[in-house]
């Protein structure tokens, strides 16, 4: 319906003002008072036209009116000009609704979008601050899929670099002789973290950690079966976590693929001029004056490399191999500056590059204390999750009069994970959270539980309506508020789901959906559905069967899972 009152915009606007080339856009006002669809084409025409806003409003307002689906409109304001449709036009954009809930068909020619996110350090478990880069990634991943993107979803895995040698080092000095394969992720910790402990006592450690990595780098076999080794460990716990939270990635390939792509990128760097001699051997990168930005080490003057050696080698590899339209680095707020630094570079050495993107977000903690540390160490992630879900135990425990399950466990599962999820999701990603169990686990405030329970209650009116068929009527008598204002929600989704993407601010798909839940609820508590007359009847399942569609399809691209029962 927008592209046909854009289309009989523009005709009456190019009639009446000899106007060409006009593009009109209409969007769906945020206030109910202010109808179905809204332009300020009037507003931005005025001036040129020489003609106060108004009388150019009017003037789409006199022609909109006599226009098939549209029930009325009107001028307001200092120009605007909002249009109601009628109950049959409205219906009949839910379709529009209804295409959304499924995913597009993959566009092709232009090249995916990559996807960088959760970068974890192999031999070290997930800490808790890994979930934001792992569940913001995702949610963008799964937007851009479902929109119709080709994607490929990059774990880029720090398995490269001098903490090899550390590890090895301490495998050898205190590793008790058990092949690195019977290790677990926490016991490769404890010995990396006893070696810090013991190189404060013992300086000559670290050169021996140095020599280590060198030897590997070099091919060393007994160190490359260690390493592959402590990679194997690393992959199959993170896989455990990846899986609790549907974290799905396309491909995994760390730091150590680039171990022979670096050196073409640093000769070209200096036939370029682009990567000059700093201190003592060393290779940077300096910049103007004007771009504020300090001088970016890109080899150590022994001839080591660095992280962003390998990422300046990642961005050409991926560039050649895949020739994507963006790559997007989902990596917190204190690598502002880096990333500034190595985007400044690569366009430095003129390449054809996609568009580069450093999506930040901000730092977690959380309200309660005691959940913000453990004796001094990283919180895992994983004792995360199990607290969710205890909690999420004992909020079912605590709610058995309204929450009925057959499995407890599988729903403790889901409102925990979810709760854990969602409560970082539905902040805007660039602020600091304060995360807040009780808030996350509320059964009626902006949480996962509440979606969930909203989406079950949906589910429950359609098991009870004992049938199928829920398909949206060709025609509808007269809407009540309650109806009008579920279809108006229902309709800004497709909207939502490119704002989300293209922004990439997953809060703003967690925040729609709680108004749609807040505007369900709100229509089932005060209009019959299964008791309505048989034509009200047939709209309100259809409203709800779709609620409930938008609901788990929303969930889903969030990486949250909806149970039919709840």
């Amino acid at each position: 319906m927008f592209e046909e009152l854009a289309e009989k915009a523009r005709i009456t606007l190019q009639d009446k003002y000899s106007l060409r080339d006009l593009v009109v856009e209409w969007r769906r006002p945020q206030e109910k008072a202010q109808g179905d669809a809204a332009t300020t084409i009037a507003l931005k025409l005025a001036k040129n036209l020489k003609k106060k806003p108004q009388e150019v409003a009017q003037v789409l307002c006199d022609a909109l009116q006599k226009s098939p689906g549209v029930e009325k409109a009107e001028v307001a304001g200092a120009g605007y000009v909002n249009v109601w449709l009628t109950p049959e036009a409205l219906i009949r954009e839910l379709s529009i609704t209804e295409e959304a809930c499924s995913p597009r068909p993959a566009s092709k020619g232009k090249g995916p979008v990559i996807i960088d996110y959760s970068q974890p350090n192999i031999a070290k478990p997930l800490g808790v601050h890994h979930i934001l880069s792992t569940v913001v990634g995702q949610c963008l991943c799964n937007l851009h899929r479902h929109l119709g993107y080709e994607v490929v979803g990059w774990n880029y895995i720090g398995d490269w670099g001098t903490q090899f040698g550390k590890l090895a080092v301490a495998w050898e000095k205190w590793g008790k002789g058990k092949p690195v394969s019977e290790y677990s992720l926490d016991e490769l910790l404890e010995l990396y973290v006893r070696f810090h402990a013991e190189a404060e006592k013992d300086k000559t450690l670290d050169d021996a950690a140095r020599a280590a990595f060198l030897k590997l780098e070099q091919g060393d076999k007994n160190l490359r079966s260690f390493w592959e080794g402590v990679v194997k460990v690393t992959k199959a716990s993170l896989a455990a976590i990846y899986e609790r939270l549907h974290v799905r990635f396309d491909t995994d390939i760390g730091e150590s693929f680039y171990e022979d792509k670096m050196q073409p990128i640093l000769e070209e760097g200096r036939k370029k001029k682009v990567f000059v001699e700093g201190e003592e051997g060393s290779l940077i990168v300096t910049f103007k004056d004007e771009e504020k930005l300090p001088p970016f080490l890109v080899q150590k003057g022994d001839g080591a490399t660095l992280y962003a050696t390998r990422d300046l080698a990642q961005i050409r590899y991926r560039i050649d191999t895949f020739h994507p339209q963006a790559i997007l680095y989902v990596v917190d707020v204190a690598q502002q500056l880096y990333f500034q630094q190595l985007f400044k570079t690569v366009s430095r050495l003129d390449w054809k590059l996609p568009l580069l993107e450093h999506v930040v977000f901000g730092r977690m903690r959380f309200a309660d204390q005691a959940m913000s540390t453990r004796k001094g160490t990283v919180l895992k992630l994983e004792h995360v999750l199990d607290e969710a879900v205890s909690r999420a135990q004992e909020a079912i425990t605590a709610h058995r009069d309204s929450i009925q399950t057959d499995d407890e466990a599988s729903l403790a599962e889901m409102m925990g994970t979810g709760a854990l999820v969602y409560g970082i999701l539905s902040q805007n990603r660039k602020m600091d959270l304060i995360f807040d169990w009780e808030k996350v686990l509320s059964l009626d405030g902006n949480s996962a539980p509440y979606l969930q329970y909203t989406h079950a209650r949906a589910c429950s009116v359609l098991r009870k309506a004992e049938t199928n068929d829920f398909a949206l009527p060709q025609k509808s008598q007269a809407l009540t508020d309650r109806e009008r204002s579920l279809i108006g929600t229902l309709l800004t989704f497709p909207a939502v789901l490119e704002d989300a993407r293209a922004q990439r601010m997953p809060h703003t798909l967690a925040n729609y959906l709680y108004a749609l839940c807040q505007e369900f609820n709100s229509f089932y508590n005060s209009e019959p559905i299964l008791k309505a007359e048989e034509r009200q009847r047939t709209l309100r399942l259809s409203l709800t069967s779709l609620a409930a569609r938008v609901l788990k399809t929303g969930a889903e691209l969030l990486t949250l899972r909806v149970p039919e029962r709840m």
